[in-house]
């Protein structure tokens, strides 16, 4: 009788032995069978330990021999009494192997028909992004209207060919993690990889296509600096490769190459925007709202999971049936008719990579809204395609605003935050000047930050010192109060110059219709 119920004791018994193997199996190695084992006549108390490999057949006949000796039985019993252990090791070790490779199989889950019904009428429904953003604050994303609905779409944009990057900032402790991994919750588990430190080798030894259409989740971008590298490389050529030497069977050196495929979807998080430039040109740079208003929606929502008031049940049907809802949606390609009657306002910096990112966005509302679009085929190639609408355009034009406006600011987005919150200040108290232990005390930031921000601002020239009687202190005022307010304008005024001219080229059209 073979026993593997306790994993590091195996027990075998016959007739006339019974025999421990110590420690289980080795199942890395099955060129070999080595084991340490106990074995003992039934009813007696001479035990022999030892240790050696089955496999061995000069082994096996010495621990025979030795077994006859000191136990007092036949060699001919220890030999098939052997033969047969080893043949249900082997079985045994198959048995374990076939278990670790079954769990580490990628977890796919399989939809009910109830479920994919209820995800195919969610997609199918009107005003999908407002219903998609309201589901997002049932499942207890809390506040950031306008950053969970985009950063949701960034993570759907990764069924796409060209998926969307993006990177979350803000100060210490205001929730940019937070929000990344709630929003998170809302994709598959099985369409997701999450990252917390990483060695700077580690993305090559990925199987080939085990990254393909996966969203990537860096929790703190600083406990990654060593693969930000290759994490450009494979946002920007969807592959990373890696030539390294290798020791075959034989002994023989040869080179091999590691090769890991995209596309791929990254987020991560951080709060220093300065030092990952190379990877935010690369991303959408969602800034959290750090506003009062904001708190008080956070406080209010713990105070009330605190009291037992919130509907947790609700909670996860919701998120369910989002996850349900990426599940359900197929790769499909996207054309934008409309897209040549698309340009960006002039303001905005790197403005290549900013256009592809705007265009990318439309697509990525198209392909979210594939269940409301006619399917159409490529005459030449028979290819399966939808076309976007003005209505996609739109609520891209929505969405994207407020990423245009930071990335044409003059200012980083913690100094304009800065500058904003002392001009309201200044507003509300009647104030034109002030000083750098003034500005602490009212916004109640440390001396280090205020003198980094004042440094900014004076380099940009939307501040001055400004003469005082009092020689040891210098005492500040603002010079450009309006810049941001006219460059929203601008940027908006821009994006419906392009919704106006799609209007006037499809008029004619209209009219045939008519």
């Amino acid at each position: 009788m073979f026993d593997t119920s306790n994993s590091n004791n195996y027990s075998y018994t016959t007739k006339h032995l019974e025999i421990h193997i110590l420690g289980g199996l080795r199942t890395n190695k099955l060129e070999s069978l080595r084991i340490t084992l106990s074995i003992q006549k039934l009813k007696s108390s001479n035990v022999l330990r030892h240790s050696f490999d089955l496999y061995n057949d000069n082994q096996v006949e010495k621990f025979v021999r030795r077994c006859a000796e000191r136990l007092e039985i036949g060699t001919s019993v220890v030999r098939r009494c052997l033969q047969e252990l080893t043949h249900e090791l082997e079985n045994y070790r198959f048995i374990l192997l076939q278990k670790q490779e079954d769990a580490h199989k990628p977890y796919t889950k399989e939809l009910t028909e109830k479920e994919r019904q209820a995800a195919t009428a969610f997609l199918t429904g009107e005003k999908l992004l407002t219903r998609t953003n309201e589901y997002i604050g049932k499942s207890g994303v809390i506040g950031e209207e306008t950053n969970r609905l985009l950063m949701y779409l960034l993570f759907t944009s990764r069924k796409t060919n060209n998926p969307l990057h993006c990177i979350s900032l803000g100060s210490s402790g205001v929730g940019k993690t937070h929000l990344q991994s709630k929003v998170a919750e809302l994709i598959p588990q099985e369409d997701k990889v999450e990252i917390t430190v990483l060695s700077a080798n580690a993305f090559y030894y990925f199987n080939r296509t085990e990254l393909q259409n996966k969203l990537i989740l860096i929790e703190d971008l600083d406990g990654a600096e060593s693969v930000l590298y290759p994490l450009r490389e494979l946002q920007s050529k969807k592959r990373i490769t890696k030539t390294v030497v290798h020791k075959d069977s034989k002994g023989t050196t040869k080179t091999i190459h590691l090769t890991v495929e995209g596309p791929v979807s990254v987020a991560g998080c951080t709060t220093r925007e300065s030092v990952y430039e190379d990877n935010s040109n690369r991303s959408f740079l969602l800034y959290i709202d750090e506003s009062q208003e904001q708190d008080k929606k956070i406080m209010d929502y713990q105070r009330a999971v605190s009291a037992g008031q919130v509907n947790e049940d609700e909670q996860h049907a919701s998120r369910d049936l989002l996850c349900n809802v990426q599940r359900v949606l197929k790769p499909i390609r996207v054309i934008n008719p409309y897209a040549l009657y698309l340009s960006l306002p002039q303001s905005v910096f790197k403005p290549r990579r900013t256009n592809s990112h705007y265009l990318q966005l439309i697509e990525a509302i198209t392909f979210y809204k594939q269940y409301q679009r006619e399917k159409k085929y490529d005459e030449v190639t028979g290819e399966e395609y939808i076309e976007t609408e003005i209505e996609d355009i739109k609520e891209a034009n929505e969405l994207i605003t407020d990423v245009l406006l930071r990335k044409s600011d003059l200012l980083s987005g913690a100094c304009r935050d800065f500058f904003e919150n002392l001009k309201t200040h200044l507003h509300n108290h009647s104030q034109t000047n002030f000083s750098n232990a003034e500005v602490r005390r009212w916004l109640r930031l440390p001396k280090s930050t205020v003198r980094r921000r004042f440094l900014e601002l004076l380099d940009a020239d939307v501040m001055q010192r400004v003469a005082t009687k009092e020689k040891k202190i210098y005492r500040y005022e603002l010079i450009d109060k309006d810049d941001y307010a006219m460059l929203k304008a601008a940027i908006s005024k821009a994006l419906q110059d392009c919704i106006d001219k799609i209007n006037r080229s499809t008029e004619p059209d209209r009219a045939m219709a008519i």
